[in-house]
C-alpha cells in the first residue's frame, strides 16, 4: 500500500534497466493484409494456408507504378496493409496465426515467435520495451512509407521506455531497410539507435536465390506442404514487379571470391547445323537474360491479360538503391553485430537448360526447374555476402542454422542476450574494444571497433 521512499536507493529490478528492442522482419516476413477502400473490411491475404493461393492472385497480384515508385495492387479498389496490433509483433510473430496452425504448431510459418518468447522471459515488456516492426516487403527498401513507419517506430518505443536508445534486431532483407534508413535518415538513427544486431542479411544479394527468382518463382514451403500454399509460379508473377527483388540481386560492385553467374545450355542454329553452347553472364551481364527470358511473362487477372516483362524501371531504380546502401555509414556510439549462417549448401550460380536438353527460346527458362552450385551460408543468402556488410563491427559470428532457422536458434539466442546484457550466466569483461568474431579471418573487414562493451 505504501510507494518507494525517496530516501532510500533501492535497486533496479532488470526489468526497470532494459533498453527498448525493435524487431523488424524480412523478405515474406510480415503478416499483410488486404483492405477494401470503401468498407474498410481487411483480409489476411499473406500468410494464409487456406485459400492462399486464390486470395494471392486476387489480391495480391501487382502492377509497380513509376510515377510513384510503389508496387500497386491490380485490384484498385483496395490497398495492402500492413497490422500494428500488440505493438507491431502481431504481424511479424506466426504469420498464419490461426486456431489450426497454432494448434499443430505448423514451424513454418513462426516467424519471430521464439525471440519474442524469448525476450519477454527475459524481463522486455511489449509496449515498454518490446516493439515489432512490419513492412509492405513488396515495396522498395528506401520508399517514403517504409522509413516514416520505422522513424515513428523507433520514436515510439524511444518515448515508451523513457528515452531510452533502442536496440534493433532485424532479419534478412530487414537489415537492408535498416542500412536505407541509416543512409536517408542518419541523424535520426544517431538520436535513437544504441546497437543493432543484424542476422542474415544479403548486404551484397543472394545471388542464386534472387536471380532464380525472378525467372521462375520462389517457393517459400517445400515438400506436401507447398500443396496449400501460394505456388512458384504465382509468387514469380508478384516478384517481377516488386522493388525488393530488385534491390537483392548480387551486388556487381563487390569484388566476390567468384563472380556469381547465370548459366544457359543454349541451342543455336544457322542455315547448315545446330551446336548447343553454355552461356554463362555475370551480375553485370545478366539483364540480357532476364529480358529475353521475361519478354512473353504475362498473366491473366479479372479477364485481363496484363504483361509482366523484366522491368527496367525498377532495374534503374534498385539501382539507385545499391548505390544509396554502397555510402551507408554506422553513426559512432552505435554498436553493430553480425550473425550469419554456415553449413548449408546455399544457391549461387544458377543454370537453366542440361548439354543434352538445352535452351531453345529464351522464354523456356520461365518453365525449366534451375540447377544450382553451392557455397556455404545459410540456404538462402551466402556466408560471403552477409559478413561483407562494409561496417566496423563489434562482433561477426558464424552460426550453423538455415536463413528461418536462425530466428528460433538457441546459439543465436545466446548471442543476442549477451550482448543486449539480460543473460545474467554471460559475464562480459570490460574492455574499450570488443574484438571481431569473424570465422573468415582473411575476409578483409575491420577487425576491431571503438564500440564500448556493455556490462
Amino acid at each position: 500500500m505504501f510507494g518507494r521512499c525517496p530516501c532510500f536507493d533501492y535497486p533496479k529490478t532488470q526489468e526497470d534497466d532494459l533498453d527498448p528492442v525493435l524487431l523488424v522482419s524480412g523478405i515474406g516476413g510480415s503478416i499483410l493484409h488486404s483492405k477494401r477502400n470503401k468498407y474498410g473490411f481487411e483480409t489476411r491475404v499473406w500468410v494464409r494456408l487456406f485459400l492462399a493461393e486464390l486470395e494471392f492472385k486476387k489480391r495480391v497480384w501487382s502492377l509497380y507504378n513509376p510515377k510513384t515508385g510503389y508496387t500497386e495492387p491490380l485490384d484498385d479498389e483496395t490497398e495492402i496493409v500492413v497490422p500494428d496490433d500488440d505493438y507491431g509483433l502481431y504481424a511479424i510473430d506466426i504469420l498464419d496465426p490461426s486456431l489450426l496452425v497454432k494448434i499443430i504448431h505448423l514451424t513454418d510459418v513462426y516467424h519471430f515467435h521464439d525471440m519474442i518468447d524469448m525476450l519477454v522471459k527475459c524481463g522486455y515488456k511489449k509496449g515498454t520495451t518490446l516493439f515489432g516492426y512490419g513492412y509492405d516487403f513488396r515495396q522498395s527498401n528506401r520508399i517514403d512509407k517504409l522509413m516514416e513507419g520505422l522513424k515513428e517506430k523507433l520514436e515510439t518505443a524511444y518515448n515508451a521506455s523513457g528515452h531510452r536508445k533502442v536496440n534493433i534486431i532485424s532479419h534478412s532483407m530487414g537489415g537492408l531497410l535498416i542500412s536505407c534508413f541509416m543512409a536517408l535518415h542518419y541523424d535520426v538513427f544517431s538520436k535513437f539507435v544504441s546497437k543493432w544486431i543484424c542476422i542474415a542479411c544479403p548486404f551484397q544479394g543472394a545471388p542464386g536465390c534472387i536471380n532464380d527468382s525472378l525467372l521462375t518463382g520462389l517457393q517459400f514451403v517445400e515438400g506436401f506442404k507447398s500443396n496449400f500454399f501460394v505456388s512458384r509460379w504465382t509468387m514469380h508473377q508478384l516478384l517481377v514487379e516488386c522493388p525488393s527483388i530488385y534491390e537483392m540481386l548480387p551486388n556487381s560492385e563487390f569484388k566476390w571470391e567468384k563472380q556469381p553467374q547465370v548459366q544457359v545450355w543454349r541451342k543455336l542454329s544457322n542455315d547448315e547445323e545446330t551446336s548447343v553452347k553454355l552461356e554463362s553472364y555475370g551480375p553485370s551481364e545478366s539483364t540480357t537474360i532476364f529480358e529475353g527470358a521475361l519478354r512473353h511473362n504475362e498473366l491473366t487477372y479479372d479477364g485481363n491479360t496484363v504483361a509482366l516483362p523484366f522491368n527496367l524501371s525498377i532495374l534503374n531504380w534498385a539501382s539507385s538503391t545499391r548505390q544509396l546502401l554502397n555510402s551507408a555509414l554506422l553513426p559512432p556510439g552505435v554498436c553493430f553485430y553480425n550473425i550469419y549462417g554456415t553449413s548449408f549448401d546455399t544457391p549461387f550460380d544458377v543454370r537453366y537448360g542440361t548439354e543434352t536438353s538445352p535452351i531453345g527460346d529464351l522464354s523456356e527458362i520461365c518453365h525449366t526447374l534451375p540447377q544450382y552450385s553451392y557455397v556455404d551460408g545459410d540456404g538462402t543468402v551466402p556466408a560471403e555476402s552477409v559478413k561483407a556488410d562494409g561496417f566496423a563491427a563489434t562482433e561477426r559470428v558464424g552460426v550453423g542454422a538455415s536463413h528461418r532457422g536462425l530466428l528460433r536458434n538457441q546459439s543465436v539466442f545466446q548471442l543476442i542476450k549477451k550482448w543486449l546484457g539480460v543473460d545474467e550466466n554471460v559475464v562480459v569483461k570490460h574492455s574499450k574494444t570488443s574484438k571481431v568474431a569473424n570465422a573468415d579471418e582473411n575476409s578483409g573487414l575491420p577487425s576491431l571497433s571503438s564500440c564500448p562493451s556493455q556490462i
